[in-house]
């Protein structure tokens, strides 16, 4: 999960500071002495840490938090608004021209994942209405134009691409003339990447700038890399003059070095971050958010939007009445599960609700991966099971758990578990509920995870 070990470090130091009641400055000290520690170990550059602590300190220390009844809350907060501050404050978006069409040049080194970046903002740009137009600049890579036209033909948008030998100037100005007659108001350019920044890279990106003047320079850098990520945006900055970051495979970035310094190092906002392989994974980066979820406050809003975005409203209306008439079976369990999976893991969702974040390891060894071979043996498992077996678990004994496990292809472990999960899901279904009484019809910002009354 990202930010997994700096949000557990800060969760753990501001808990000990909240159970001091009134702080001393050398409360606020060695609270600072943990976060800047905790900073360093998830990969934020030096310089960053350094002064993220300095204006933390001084707010702490010099605006009588120490007098205040919840000086811990005080100090969490100004923690909260310094993370958001550095990250860029406020959600960047896209600069729409005012004359179509709008031309975003994505640019890194190869392996970034700019082409499949390029098919996931085209997605993203169709679902608010517009009409992109993919453009395979990308002339060197073997496979970079066959790739983004497979993309196009998924996403059903279309891709401009030229014979192989010309230049990529050429082929940047005949698709503008394209998309002018097409009435696309979105340009998508894919540039070359390398394995390392190099003249001849920087003066073919400068080419096609001076030519094309696009309204956006976005970097495409990998999360994973680190302080390395960070190095290449500012010396891309430097030559081209960058208008924002896409972060990529944040997902799998569990230090979150790159997103926390970026922005600081650079001066340029990150736009955009791919949050897992699918093409609907790339989202709009909201800074506040971030900061909150790293603070294990959750991150109610996007959960809301993805959720509002992905489920079945009628299908939902029929599993709450289910629930609540404690009709909820197996089947129902499974059908659940592939709509949560949508959303993506459910690390990420649990970290996304208020206070659950570290759910995962009370419920010790049921595992929360709803992804690739997980769910199949789950499907497997009940597909195996009678219709009466999956109305009501309690009448599967040790020889039906015995068949069950030899009709999946499963061990009877994997049955054990199985039924296991389904008992702690209608748990947390039932904490849930109990988390949206007494708050209104509204529950958690007037959304209702599935099942919720």
């Amino acid at each position: 999960m990202i930010f997994e070990g700096l949000a557990d470090r800060l969760q753990e130091t501001f808990k000990k500071l909240r159970g001091h009641g009134k702080l001393t400055e050398a409360d606020v000290n060695e609270a600072m002495r943990e976060v800047r520690m905790a900073l360093l170990e998830a990969d934020v550059n030096f310089k960053v840490v350094k002064e993220f602590v300095a204006k933390v300190k001084e707010r702490a220390i010099g605006q009588d938090v120490l007098e205040t009844l919840t000086p811990a809350q005080v100090v969490i907060k100004i923690v909260n608004e310094e993370l958001t501050a550095l990250m860029g404050g406020t959600q960047s978006r896209i600069m729409i021209a005012s004359k179509p069409p709008t031309v975003i040049m994505l640019v890194g080194l190869q392996g970034a994942g700019k082409t499949t970046s390029a098919g996931k903002l085209g997605l993203a740009m169709k679902k608010q209405g517009k009409r992109p137009l993919l453009v395979a600049a990308d002339i060197y890579r073997p496979a970079a134009i066959k790739q983004l036209q497979v993309l196009g033909e998924q996403l059903n948008i279309p891709v401009f691409a030229m014979p192989e030998g010309t230049d990529v100037v050429t082929i940047t100005e005949k698709a503008m003339e394209q998309a002018n007659s097409h009435i696309n108001d979105i340009v998508i350019i894919d540039t070359a990447g390398r394995l390392h920044i190099n003249e001849e890279l920087m003066q073919e990106l400068k080419s096609i700038k001076q030519h094309v003047k696009p309204h956006e320079i976005l970097l495409v850098v990998d999360a994973m890399t680190g302080q390395d990520a960070v190095n290449v945006a500012e010396s891309f900055n430097a030559d081209l003059g960058l208008d924002g970051v896409i972060l990529t495979k944040l997902d799998g970035d569990a230090r979150g070095g790159a997103a926390l310094s970026v922005k600081a190092v650079t001066g340029c906002p990150i736009k955009f971050v791919g949050m897992g392989e699918k093409l609907e994974a790339l989202e709009p980066f909201y800074p506040d958010r971030m900061a909150s979820r790293i603070l294990g406050m959750g991150d109610m809003l996007s959960l809301i939007e993805k959720a509002q975005s992905t489920f079945d409203a009628d299908e939902t209306k029929k599993m709450e009445k289910k629930f609540r008439k404690d009709e909820f079976t197996l089947d129902d369990f499974l059908a659940q599960m592939q709509q949560v999976r949508k959303l993506g893991s459910l690390d990420q969702i649990l970290g996304m609700i208020p206070g659950m974040g570290n759910i995962k390891k009370k419920l010790g060894d049921v595992d929360l991966d709803l992804n690739g071979k997980e769910i199949k043996h789950i499907e497997a498992i009940i597909y195996s099971m009678t219709p009466k077996e999956r109305r009501d678990v309690n009448i599967i004994n040790g020889s039906r758990r015995k068949r069950i496990a030899v009709g999946s292809g499963t061990k009877v472990q994997e049955v054990n578990k199985l039924i296991k999960q389904f008992s702690e899901a209608k748990k947390m279904m039932k904490k849930m509920q109990g988390m949206t009484k007494g708050k209104g019809k509204q529950g958690l910002g007037g959304f209702k995870m599935p099942f919720m009354n």
